[in-house]
């Protein structure tokens, strides 16, 4: 199978296809693929993070499938508007399902997406593989022994419970309230007596501003916990690592969203040995 990786940064099954992508004056996004591809069958793989890059992912499949390409297959390993997977307030978008549309439209023979925000998005794509944080998990807390995990809220917790059977670890469940119209944060709540000085390690998958983990952080020091480590799936960390790293010890997230370099995070990257 061929690869085409439409984001030179992002290779997670190594080099693929020489291509020439390129955005016209007027905004269009464009594509050449440069190697002969007929009768091949194409694993894309991109990160999604504008409709830029989403224009680019529908111009590359119909040159491909012009170029002779017999079967295609997606990898997203962050699925784009996967959040807003409700419509709280009249005047919304369901945003999760617009790009699901889009892909669907794309007709992939399979569309693999790597720990998906809620059972939403995979229930709105057509051929879907969901590929769970366990092996990432797993990989992060090999170097670390004697926690507890953390479920951050109530989305998480089924994830949460999953990764503690397996590892035969206790976890803690926690909960929070956010407001549908301002997006503020409050009643952040950690159904634990008293944590003893333990390692708490707090599971999730994504991380934007960090807000929700910052305060987790501090009811958790709240109810007596030890040191603090943070895994994520997908790291945004829009507001970047200062106020994290005042808090958790230890930042691990993949390259899902982008590549970073920061002595804060810890980033496995995405490859088969994580699938």
């Amino acid at each position: 199978m061929k690869v085409l990786n439409l984001e030179p940064t992002f290779q997670p099954y190594g080099p693929g296809l020489a291509y020439e992508a390129f955005t016209f004056n007027g905004g269009e996004p464009h594509i050449r693929i440069q190697e002969p591809v007929a009768g091949a069958d194409v694993q894309v793989t991109t990160r999604i993070r504008s409709f830029q890059d989403m224009g680019l992912l529908l111009v590359a499949v119909d040159a491909l499938r012009r170029a002779g390409v017999q079967n295609l297959y997606l990898f997203l390993p962050y699925f784009p508007g996967a959040r807003q997977d409700r419509c709280t307030q009249v005047g919304e978008a369901l945003t999760v399902k617009i790009y699901a549309d889009l892909i669907n439209a794309l007709q992939f023979k399979e569309v693999q997406i790597f720990d998906p925000h809620s059972d939403v998005t995979p229930a709105l794509l057509q051929n879907v593989k969901v590929i769970s944080n366990q092996t990432f998990a797993l990989t992060c807390l090999a170097s670390l022994s004697d926690y507890l995990l953390i479920s951050p809220d109530a989305g998480a917790l089924k994830k949460t419970v999953a990764l503690a059977q397996r590892l035969g670890v206790a976890y803690v469940e926690c909960s929070k309230k956010r407001n549908t119209v301002t997006g503020q944060l409050s009643d952040v709540r950690v159904y634990a007596d008293d944590l003893r000085g333990q390692t708490c390690v707090v599971v999730d998958d994504i991380c934007d501003g960090g807000a929700t983990f910052l305060q987790l952080a501090q009811a958790l020091r709240q109810h007596g916990a030890g040191s603090l480590v943070l895994i994520v799936s997908h790291g945004i960390f829009s507001r970047g690592f200062t106020e994290l790293s005042a808090y958790y010890d230890r930042i691990f997230s993949t390259d899902s969203f982008q590549t970073l370099s920061s002595d804060a995070l810890t980033q496995v990257p995405l490859s088969p040995a994580l699938f």
